[in-house]
């Protein structure tokens, strides 16, 4: 077996799990390659006990026969290892060195466990659906598709913008608003919850379309099949607006030109056994407790 430790940044206080993890696959004679950016900032603190190299990007993936990336952070690491991913169709397995943990579902303190389940086979694959971004000019280089979700924002403290929606070529609405989300059923237990939408089951099928800080109180989320288009139009008082996908954003002017739909491929994320997707919703929202004594 062949995996990829991918990670973006060396905390103190997380080398105990770090260390923890390349001694299980030490230990299960996995060999082992590290992404270039964090090896170099693990080799000081590290003490590799066997044989790894380093892994450059994407590109990699068609050099070696790589069976699994393992990524360590919370799921801003995890949406940034999907841009080392790509299409490749290798797994990831995300170890939560962070907070919430949707995405890196695997707690810390069982590394050693989920690396054994990994070898033995205890575990199962499930495709995420990604969206894909198409503008005019192009944005995003030659990574224009997103995980959990796309955003259209004014920029700073600026009035509040317009974007006129459209779906599969039919009006759909003028959203005056701070922005709006367009999440996959990944994203939306991301942004759009946090600005009212609902929990999408992975394997749904929909995109959620969520406003940020409507100016119209009746406007709510809606949600929509992933085989629409969905294209827009922004005017707003600004001559600049943000655009993102996940974690990554540009600016934009009114003469952009977008349309949003389901991505030609997906990632695949480990599911160990022991656990899914509806006991990572009770754990993370509490759901099901009892928390008024």
């Amino acid at each position: 077996m062949q995996v990829v430790v991918f990670g973006k940044q060396f905390k103190d206080k997380d080398l105990p799990y770090i260390q923890a993890l390349f001694d299980a696959l030490h230990a299960h004679g996995i060999t082992t390659y590290v992404y270039t950016p964090y090896l170099k900032a693990l080799e000081p603190v590290v003490k590799f006990p066997g044989h790894y190299a380093a892994f450059d990007g994407h590109r990699d993936f068609r050099v070696h026969r790589i069976d699994f990336v393992v990524v360590l952070g919370g799921d801003g690491t995890m949406l940034s290892a999907v841009t080392l991913v790509r299409d490749s169709g290798v797994p990831m397995l995300g170890i939560n060195l962070g907070r919430l943990g949707f995405l890196a579902s695997t707690e810390k303190q069982h590394i050693a466990g989920a690396i054994r389940k990994l070898v033995m086979g205890q575990y199962t694959i499930g495709e995420r659906t990604m969206l894909y971004l198409e503008s005019m000019p192009k944005l995003f280089g030659d990574i224009p598709f997103a995980l959990n979700d796309c955003t259209l924002l004014k920029r700073d403290t600026s009035s509040m913008i317009t974007i006129h929606t459209f779906l599969n070529g039919d009006y759909l609405n003028s959203y005056w608003a701070d922005g709006i989300i367009i999440a996959t059923p990944t994203g939306s237990t991301a942004y759009s919850l946090s600005c009212g939408g609902p929990i999408l089951l992975p394997n749904s099928g929909n995109f959620v379309i969520t406003p940020v800080a409507p100016h119209n109180l009746n406007l709510r989320p809606i949600v929509l099949s992933d085989q629409s288009v969905i294209s827009f139009e922004i005017e707003g008082r600004a001559e600049n607006f943000i655009c993102s996908l996940d974690s990554r954003f540009e600016l934009i002017s009114a003469t952009h030109q977008f349309a949003v739909r389901r991505n030609d491929f997906g990632i695949k994320l480990v599911q160990l056994q022991d656990s899914s997707f509806l006991q990572t919703l009770r754990e993370k929202l509490t759901w099901g407790s009892d928390l008024r004594n």
